[in-house]
């Protein structure tokens, strides 16, 4: 690697793993954390931290000459379920924050972006099983509205201007080590602490509501691996499919429970469910495994185990 890595949105679920997993790989000090305010997770305050506004285009170019950085990380976005409370805050920050970055690239002042798309790209008139990399995209949230716009930017300043700019359609994400985000796939995390604190949870999806889900650990080495693949090996501009895990509320609780005695959940579907119900129920990867060889690690029990495991340490329990 040369140069410096900026991480936007350090400290948020997909961030802060980030950041330590990219600070071990290259040193604290070659990794900027950032963040529209400070943190106070102990994993961040071991090499630099800048307070930053995504949104804002005069600090965001401030930041990257001070540290000359090479690479950004834009994780900054306002996620599915939030975004539908507040729409137009969510695509004023989710569009902007990602043009002044495609524009920083075109203007020689980083040299590679990597940017997160998702499922929610998707819509009710995608095929549900086994999405494919190019299918019809009629996203019904402004989070996937805005995702599939930065798609089409992205690919846009790369065939336009040689941006280099790499992106990933994530799944659901689970991870113990930072709290969700206001997404629609929370409950596949909120089910592992209830299911230690309480030994009972109340899903907000319905019960066969099948959605792709990926343990954190294989996204961020995803992430990386999208990020520091050959340029030639990089043939989607746009974002690339990625598949870890798909499952239903049922199949979830069933695995918690070989591993949590006398286990326990219901659903009560909230608005979340029609979101949801929007998006692939799978998805085919194909392409990320020819072009840069990519295949998760975790199955579903594996990840109950981890899961059930670290959080009883970080509980206490």
């Amino acid at each position: 690697m040369s140069g410096t890595i900026l991480i936007l949105g350090a400290c948020g679920q997909i961030g802060t793993e980030l950041t330590l997993a990219l600070r071990e790989k290259y040193g604290n000090e070659h990794v900027v954390a950032s963040d529209i305010r400070r943190s106070d997770l102990p994993e961040l305050q071991n090499g630099p931290f800048e307070i930053l506004d995504a949104s804002d285009a005069s600090a965001m170019r401030a930041v990257c000459e001070k540290y000359q950085v090479h690479t950004l990380y834009h994780l900054v976005a306002m996620l599915s379920a939030t975004g539908e409370k507040f729409p137009m805050k969510a695509w004023d920050l989710n569009m902007q924050s990602l043009l002044h970055a495609l524009e920083l690239a075109r203007e020689g002042v980083i040299q590679k972006i990597f940017w997160p798309s998702s499922i929610a790209v998707f819509g009710p008139t995608t095929p549900k099983e086994n999405t494919p990399q190019q299918t019809i995209m009629e996203p019904s949230t402004v989070y996937g509205i805005s995702k599939l716009a930065g798609e089409r930017w992205c690919e846009y300043y790369f065939k336009k201007y040689g941006v280099d700019v790499r992106s990933i359609r994530y799944p659901g994400l689970i991870s113990w080590k930072s709290q969700p985000g206001g997404g629609t796939t929370d409950y596949a995390v909120e089910i592992y602490y209830k299911a230690i604190e309480e030994g009972r949870y109340t899903a907000f999806l319905s019960e066969y509501r099948a959605l792709p889900m990926m343990y954190m650990d294989d996204a961020i080495r995803a992430t990386i691996e999208l990020t520091e693949a050959p340029a030639e090996k990089v043939k989607v501009r746009s974002s690339y499919n990625l598949a870890g895990i798909s499952f239903d509320p049922v199949t979830i609780a069933a695995s918690v429970a070989k591993y949590v005695d006398g286990f326990t959940m219901d659903c009560v579907p909230d608005f979340r469910e029609e979101i949801a119900a929007s998006w692939p129920a799978s998805i085919d990867d194909s392409k990320a495994q020819e072009d840069w060889n990519w295949t998760p690690k975790y199955d579903l029990d594996s990840m109950t185990q981890a899961m059930l495991e670290n959080l009883k340490v970080k509980l206490g329990k």
